[in-house]
């Protein structure tokens, strides 16, 4: 019989090994009167375990194995941390195992112990051909089950990505507002567009642009030179105006311009053209004095929605390239992708980062207070019976997803557990 030790732990955690009197291996008695916290980090599994062993009152921790003697395949025979092991519990009792003193650790056989339709119900959710496991059955989850879950989960995703803003803070070395520039020039390019703007982002710093605030041309001919747009001929004025700001700028920085085959335009509605992205990016740069200062205490986040792009946008999509009715603004869908995925993530990241509660209490007020995103993943949630009501629950599907269902993680989920659960 195979199955994953996960599924031990679930047996253990929720006393699910039936109701007949545990005993060891060598007949101790054994009562099980709390069976500790699952140890997300290095050591056993189940710290703090409150057992009865023969009428001794027992308080340690509990390690669970598929084979007695995995202990000796996981090393732990060399590692004192697991000296407190006050239970080995097992499937299969192969080999008697002993602390480093040499005394011998109790073993719970847990073989027999377990309804086999319980390992049955778990198999048959996890080979589930659905788009996820409990497709079929997520309608049936209290909705409270449901979202106190999911609480934890969108905490989970918040502190994840965080992980990512420290990483490039200390590439950085500690420059909040640099980090910020990087990330929110990444969010400009949207998904196809987001490794090109922060290509862009580390081939100018912001620094650069700082010093030319009040000039607006030259911000967008070193965003625009930079990228790569200004290495062709043009025939219109303010390409070429742009053209030669950046010529001046590029030998005054040595700065190497980016290829222009980075960027992505097929597949890609003419409002989505990176071109364009940069003109809003420009205007959100000259419009923006410290942004990241700008983000941390200004509560409305309105300085999206209507930037002063340059008016020749408004006839183009392209270089060298006429349109009609060019809408030049943000669209709110952009303004509430940037919301989330950076406002609200330096929110949270700068919130713990400094132990200031009242940032993180805002990034999630944030996203609480968005309407949650469409895709696909989404519809497919809603379409099975979840509640998917706002940013912060559509963000925490999102991370569900990725890395409890594609992982077949059910035992880890507060969902999956409450399904696999024996109802009384």
């Amino acid at each position: 019989m195979k199955f994953p030790e996960e599924f031990l732990h679930f047996i253990w955690q929720f006393k699910l090994y039936g109701s007949q009197k545990l005993q060891s291996a060598t007949g101790e008695v054994i009562e099980v009167i709390r069976p500790g916290a699952p140890n997300k980090n290095a050591g056993p599994d189940f710290l703090q375990a409150k057992l009865v062993v023969d009428q001794t009152i027992w308080i340690g921790n509990v390690e669970i194995h598929l084979n007695a003697s995995d202990w000796l395949a996981h090393h732990h025979q060399h590692d004192v941390a697991y000296d407190n092991v006050i239970l080995h519990v097992v499937y299969l009792n192969d080999k008697p195992i002993y602390r480093t003193d040499g005394t011998m650790i109790p073993v719970l056989v847990l073989k027999d112990r377990f309804p086999h339709k319980l390992l049955l119900h778990y198999e048959q959710l996890i080979h589930s051909s659905n788009h996820f496991p409990c497709e079929k059955q997520i309608g049936e989850v209290d909705d409270f089950i449901i979202s106190s879950f999911l609480i934890r989960v969108a905490i989970e995703r918040l502190e994840k990505k965080s992980e990512e803003v420290y990483h490039t803070l200390h590439e950085l070395k500690g420059d909040w507002d640099e980090t910020f520039y990087h990330f929110i020039a990444k969010n400009f390019g949207l998904h196809l567009n987001s490794v090109p703007m922060e290509m862009l982002a580390r081939s100018l710093p912001q620094q650069i642009l700082a010093k030319h605030k009040n000039n607006s041309l030259q911000i967008e001919a070193l965003l625009f030179g930079q990228a790569g747009f200004l290495e062709q001929k043009f025939n219109e004025d303010y390409p070429q105006q742009l053209k030669r700001e950046y010529q001046f700028l590029r030998k005054k920085y040595r700065l190497k311009p980016m290829a222009i085959s980075v960027w992505k335009f097929m597949r890609m509605r003419p409002q989505n053209f990176p071109t364009l992205r940069l003109a809003q990016f420009a205007a959100l740069i000259v419009n923006s004095n410290h942004l990241f200062s700008k983000v941390i205490t200004i509560k409305d986040n309105n300085f999206f929605d209507l930037l002063p792009i340059n008016s020749y946008w408004k006839t183009h999509y392209h270089f060298n390239k006429q349109a009609e009715n060019v809408g030049v603004q943000l669209g709110r869908h952009t303004i509430h992708n940037i919301l989330i995925n950076t406002v609200s993530l330096f929110l949270f990241a700068y919130g713990k980062y400094i132990n200031q509660h009242l940032l993180i209490d805002r990034a999630i007020a944030l996203q609480e207070n968005l309407p949650a995103e469409r895709n696909v993943i989404l519809r497919q949630y809603k379409d099975a019976g979840a509640k998917v009501n706002s940013a912060f629950q559509s963000q925490s599907i999102l991370h569900l997803k990725k890395f409890y269902c594609n992982e077949k993680k059910c035992l880890s989920c507060g969902i999956g557990l409450w399904i696999l659960k024996p109802k009384k």
